[in-house]
């Protein structure tokens, strides 16, 4: 038998990959074209030329012994040191090779930091909506996810941060842009959580860890990211290329460990051994090497930022209502009616697949990606015509 702990992982399996399989099934009773999928974060924009050039590069300029062995769990020295000078070039930070962990991802890199922190009942804050893959990474190690409402604007309030913080409280995670409202969370709102938190360490004694999610920070559409470790001293980034590069299959990342941070020896050592005996023991060695040359490359967001408005401008005429977003590529839109699911439903009636809002802590909403292409977004509008008439929107 299986254990306990998975049995409720499996009962709770992700609504947004069933969508996912739904909609393979539909595309092919119904054809591709006539399958509107706004249900997984895939990019449809192909990774930069530059990618593939790398990867014939170094399997033609390494040595093989090297590009496939082992390395330090922190990742190779030369990648490390590349990604910091970047980091320093774009942001104005001061990090070194030794402030880099590469990691299998974002995911894996979020489950590194926080087997790094987390003993059983640890508490760890999550700004509803959140991507609700969280709840399964504080729960591998026993933790306890604490939800804290955001506004109507689903931005941060400093004052439920502060009511909800305890002496339990051991991290706080932030994901800028936001999946899945789209939003980007300003500087004025970081500087407020910020001050919330600095305040609670001191009335309690203890540091509190702010862990930066931030897969998409590339993916912002003329809005300033803020970058967390220039407000707040104990935060930790964690970063992934499945999306500024378009590689999610690819699975590589890094995590930012200032040395600023409270305990910085101890946290850097069980950062690296906690790489190991998740079972990651180090990044994909090739994609290592990759990433170093083409760490400055960027995919075409326009792309994106053209399927989000169109989607967004045409939803509203038809009489739904949304947040605009200002980064990733996720719209949260409200459902007609207070059942999400009836309304996902619903919508498979018109072949189009949304992903209900309590996947992320927030009914009453769906999310729909729209990393999908221009012409799905177009064609896709008579449906969601039909949709909103069905509900008399319209």
């Amino acid at each position: 038998m299986i254990s306990e702990k998975m049995k409720a992982y499996v009962a709770g399996s992700s609504a947004i990959r069933a969508m996912f399989e739904e909609g393979k099934k539909m595309a092919e009773k119904y054809g591709a074209e006539n399958v509107y999928d706004y249900s997984l974060g895939n990019p449809s924009i192909p990774a930069p030329e530059r990618v593939k050039e790398a990867i014939i590069e170094v399997l033609n300029e390494e040595n093989s012994l090297v590009v496939h062995g082992y390395m330090n769990n922190s990742g190779y020295e030369d990648v490390r040191e590349t990604i910091a000078e970047s980091i320093n070039k774009k942001q104005g930070t001061n990090f070194s090779m030794k402030n880099i962990i590469m990691t299998v991802g974002a995911a894996g890199g979020l489950n590194v930091i926080l087997k790094t922190f987390l003993n059983p009942g640890d508490e760890v804050i999550v700004f509803v909506p959140y991507f609700g893959e969280y709840r399964s990474y504080v729960a591998n190690f026993d933790g306890k996810i604490v939800e804290v409402e955001t506004d109507d604007q689903f931005m941060i309030d400093a004052k439920k941060l502060e009511a909800a913080v305890t002496p339990k409280t051991k991290a706080v995670i932030v994901n800028n842009p936001n999946n899945p409202t789209g939003v980007i969370y300003s500087e004025e709102v970081i500087k407020a959580m910020a001050e919330v938190l600095v305040a609670k360490e001191k009335e309690y004694g203890t540091s509190i860890y702010l862990i930066s999610d931030e897969p998409y920070r590339e993916l912002a559409y003329g809005v300033d990211v803020p970058y967390l470790t220039k407000y707040y001293k104990n935060t930790i980034v964690g970063y992934s290329y499945s999306k500024s590069l378009s590689l999610p299959g690819e699975r590589i990342g890094y995590l930012v460990i200032p040395s600023e941070i409270d305990s910085f020896e101890d946290v850097l050592s069980a950062a690296n051994t906690a790489n190991r005996i998740l079972g990651y023991v180090n990044a994909p060695s090739l994609m290592q090497k990759v990433i170093a040359k083409c760490v400055d490359e960027k995919c075409e967001v326009e792309k994106y930022r053209k399927n989000g408005e169109y989607l967004y401008d045409n939803l509203v005429k038809f009489g739904f209502s949304a947040v605009k977003p200002q980064g990733a590529f996720y719209l949260f839109l409200k459902s007609p009616v207070e059942d999400e699911k009836e309304f996902v439903s619903k919508a498979k009636e018109f072949n189009l697949l949304l992903v209900p809002g309590s996947s992320f802590g927030k009914s009453g909403y769906v999310r729909l990606a729209y990393c999908v292409s221009f012409d799905t977004v177009k064609n896709s509008m008579p449906a969601f015509e039909k949709l909103a008439k069905a509900y008399n929107l319209i």
